[in-house]
């Protein structure tokens, strides 16, 4: 849990590699995912980088890859999930994956065309079979019309002369079955009307040799008389695609062509049986290793990518590379090398070196698959800055147990418990399904939050005694039943008075089940449910302003927790502490026991919202029976406090309060001015004496020493010499003018740290209160979420129950399908969507904003399992 509460501790390193080694160094770096590696030639062309020839390469591969698993969902083969994911090729099988990948696409796109070309030759002779059906049929038609004359006189095909008188020609083809009516009515125009279009369904759906998409088509026939309509019918079928055939005009040439066609078509038929099967084998056997290539080529692209991120020194030896690794893996980056190292039999060893850096590092938060949930909650709204406290940790608990005191429902809670404990339980088989859908992705990752929040949520509604807007009376209620069924009538319902019926002992866990029944339950919940709201509010708060505890000490800003924590921590405690204090003394002191004092029963039991009210107004509390208290004896008369030096103790809470506001205010600001003006003249007294390191002065400049003997003044400063003794750089005084320059600079960062205290002063005091109400949204989404599931019990599954007879029993089936299929939908789904969604706005903008930054960027490492997982995504 150490990197949990506070993200892991970042070294930057320099890595040198021999080139030889450099492939397979980093394909080992890329299966520890363990380093994010800094691109050194940001601002090179991408075209005049060091390995971009070998990034094409593998894009082309990649096109291949591609090609291929089209082809091969084209014909539906099965691609079979890799068990273990193989590891990048070497530069030996990367030649032999490559032509490889070559060949295949070769024979796939040779399979291709020849099957498309004996496709076109079979649709062709196809709509030519159906052309002298159809045709023979026509002509078969006009026969028995006809009387049985030859009307071979009359008719002639359109190739031989239809000049002569009395003579009709006709051309015979294919359209596509949308086309026809435009196609007919441009033949009428064409032809006024002078043409005699006789038309059928092919019957059966084609198939498109190139798209293989089902093609519905029409033969037609046209009978004309001149050569004039036959050149103008042509252009009319090129025009709309349509395909002319020849078509003898005598019924024994129409059916020896017939006959020749269909032995054609078997003939071809066989041959295109034979390659598709050849075809099919040969996918086959492709997609066997598709997926292992594609997780090869993956990888190769993604090692050759980050080599274009190194460095070449001068002599171009070696490659110089920098990158970020968390401090305990700094010994798996090392073995890392050495492995890389000993496979490419490089003889030179690759080594990594830790350099000091000002940067800022990468946040890395080490997470497993139960955390890994509630920390995507976090970097939702910002990463955590480099070393902050992480609010990922308290999260695990605090989320859950706010979501359940909205959703407390024994009942709702079981439905969101068995959903969760299936994906639990079915991750590995979740995991390894494909193409999931969006929502699927969203629920599956969020698991293990589902869990714990139906977990809590089953526990509130114990507390709350509910399970589908209904009671369990486990213990016995711990109230008397003063009533009859003649008293309270047919409702059922009646009012709780405290006074007569409370035996006196509270019921063992959770709401007493008879308050189900009472007509005042509304009025009891509304303040137990407030209340509560206001006491979880509030102590969430201050746990999330003690939480900027560890991040001063971390920081070294010790300073900080007395001018920044503690006037915070004891505004919040002097006012809306003591508010939560008074609830907890309302509850003790008063009670509903007739053995007690009246001033110490239910009626002279305060108003708290009253009493905070009168304590921030400094007004003078009033007794509960103020206008009564006359006619009472004085021993039962109500007091105004519930302690003597309540009033007292109120007024120096305000006043301690209002005393905090300028310390919050003022005292960073002034602890700058004052400690950075001693600390100015502390660094150049001493460093006048010699008696502290010129770097560590504010008042001195470097500069080299060549400059210096190029000025040839004195400088009176200090010197820094190198490993042979000779002098390289120096220190001197500023000069007058950058003084002034630095004294400016000191004003300006005192003036922006006092407009952003007092910013952040004023946006404390006031969030302070609206923070504290706005956690009333506990109070007001379980209060709804109860009355809805009360108004659907009896709106829908209690009207069955009233019903007689055989209608009684159909009714209790059909209304209790309609109250599951409601009560999941709205009281689960959508209530649980709302009550996940005010949780993360408390967490965000309640708790959160005490102590988190979140200006930090998040750990990127080079792995290629994440990078297989976002490219299976996209």
């Amino acid at each position: 849990m150490g990197s949990m509460f506070r993200s892991e501790e970042m070294s930057l390193a320099q890595l040198f590699i021999q080139p030889e080694a450099a492939y397979f160094v980093i394909s080992e770096l890329g299966e520890t995912g363990t380093v994010q590696f800094r691109d050194l030639n940001e601002n090179v062309n991408a075209f005049q980088k060091k390995f971009v020839t070998e990034v094409r390469r593998c894009d082309e591969m990649e096109r291949k890859l591609r090609y291929i698993e089209a082809e091969v969902n084209k014909d539906k083969v099965n691609i079979p999930d890799v068990r273990e994911l193989p590891r990048a090729p070497n530069p030996r099988e990367i030649i032999d994956l490559e032509a490889h990948l070559e060949k295949t696409e070769a024979d796939i796109k040779e399979f291709s065309e020849s099957a498309v070309s004996l496709k076109c030759n079979f649709l062709e002779l196809t709509e030519l079979k159906h052309v002298l059906e159809k045709t023979q049929l026509f002509f078969n038609e006009q026969d028995d019309v006809s009387g049985g004359l030859d009307n071979k006189a009359l008719i002639t095909e359109d190739s031989q002369t239809a000049s002569g008188r009395g003579r009709l020609g006709f051309v015979a083809g294919v359209i596509k079955r949308e086309r026809v009516p435009a196609f007919e009515r441009m033949l009428w125009r064409i032809s006024r009307g002078n043409i005699f279009l006789r038309q059928a369904d092919v019957g059966i759906a084609l198939e498109d040799p190139i798209t293989g998409n089902e093609i519905n088509k029409t033969v037609f026939v046209a009978f004309f008389q001149g050569e004039q309509l036959k050149s103008r019918i042509k252009k009319v079928c090129a025009g709309f695609h349509a395909s002319m055939y020849p078509c003898p005009s005598t019924i024994q040439e129409r059916d020896e062509m017939l006959n020749g066609v269909k032995l054609r078509l078997k003939d071809l038929e066989m041959v295109l049986n034979q390659t598709q099967d050849h075809r099919q084998r040969v996918l086959v056997s492709v997609a066997k290793e598709l997926q292992n290539w594609s997780i090869m080529v993956s990888k190769m692209k993604a090692i050759y990518h980050t080599l274009n991120f190194f460095n070449v020194d001068v002599t171009k030896k070696c490659l110089i590379g920098e990158c970020w690794v968390a401090t305990k893996d700094i010994g798996i980056v090392q073995k890392a090398l050495v492995d890389g190292s000993s496979v490419s039999g490089s003889s030179i060893p690759s080594f990594m070196n830790i350099i000091e850096t000002m940067e800022n590092p990468p946040t890395f938060n080490r997470t497993n698959k139960f955390t890994r949930g509630f920390q995507n909650l976090i970097d939702a709204y910002g990463v955590s800055s480099y070393r902050e406290v992480n609010p990922a940790l308290y999260t695990i608990i605090t989320f859950p147990f706010l979501f359940a005191i909205m959703f407390g429902d024994v009942g709702h809670a079981l439905v969101m418990f068995g959903f969760a404990l299936y994906m639990v339980l079915a991750e590995k088989k979740l995991t390894a399904m494909k193409n999931k859908g969006e929502i699927v992705n969203i629920f599956f990752a969020g698991r293990y939050i589902i869990l714990l929040m139906s977990i809590f949520s089953m526990y509130t509604g114990f507390i709350y005694n509910d399970i589908f807007s209904k009671s369990m009376n486990i213990f016995g209620s711990r109230w008397k039943n003063l009533y009859d069924h003649n008293s309270i009538g047919t409702a059922q319902a009646f009012d709780l008075d405290p006074a007569e019926a409370y035996m006196g002992t509270p019921y063992l866990f959770g709401v007493d089940p008879i308050w189900q029944m009472a007509k005042n339950k509304i009025i009891f919940l509304n303040s137990f449910k407030m209340k509560l709201s206001i006491i979880f509010g509030v102590l969430h708060m201050i746990f999330g302003v003690c939480m900027s505890i560890p991040n001063f000490i971390n920081f070294k800003r010790k300073a900080d927790i007395f001018l920044q924590f503690v006037p915070q921590i004891v505004f919040l405690c002097c006012i809306f502490l003591w508010m939560v204090v008074m609830i907890f003394i309302k509850w003790i002191k008063y009670a509903a026991d007739p053995g007690l004092p009246t001033k110490l029963g239910t009626s002279c039991a305060p108003s708290v919202l009253i009493y905070f009210i009168n304590m921030m107004l400094q007004k003078t509390q009033e007794a509960p029976d103020a206008g009564q208290s006359e006619k009472k004896a004085p021993e039962d008369r109500c007091d105004a406090y519930m302690f003597d030096f309540q009033h007292t103790l109120q007024v120096g809470l305000v006043v301690v309060a209002l005393i905090m506001v300028p310390i919050m205010l003022f005292g960073k600001p002034l602890h700058f001015k004052l400690t950075h003006g001693k600390k100015s003249k502390r660094s150049s007294t001493l460093s006048r004496n010699g008696g502290v390191h010129p770097a560590q002065d504010q008042s001195l400049e470097l500069i080299k020493i060549t400059d210096l003997n190029k000025e040839n003044s004195d400088t009176n400063g200090h010197g820094v010499v190198d490993k042979d003794g000779n002098q390289e750089v120096a220190f001197r005084p500023l000069p007058a003018q950058k003084k002034e320059e630095h004294g400016e600079h000191e004003e300006e960062e005192f003036s922006e740290i006092m407009i952003h205290q007092a910013i952040h002063t004023i946006e404390y005091v006031l969030s302070t209160v609206s923070h504290t109400a706005s956690y009333l949204r506990l109070w007001a989404l379980s209060l709804a979420h109860a009355q809805l599931s009360e108004v659907l019990w009896s709106m829908l599954f209690s009207k069955a129950f009233k019903m007689e007879g055989y209608i009684g029993v159909a009714a209790i089936y059909i209304l209790f399908a309609a109250w599951a299929f409601f009560s999941v939908a709205i009281l689960v789904l959508m209530e649980g969507l709302s009550a996940f969604l005010h949780t993360l706005r408390l967490h965000w903008v309640e708790f959160m904003s005490k102590f988190f930054v979140g200006e930090g960027h998040a750990f990127q490492p080079f792995s290629f399992n994440t990078f297989l997982e976002t490219e299976g995504e996209e």
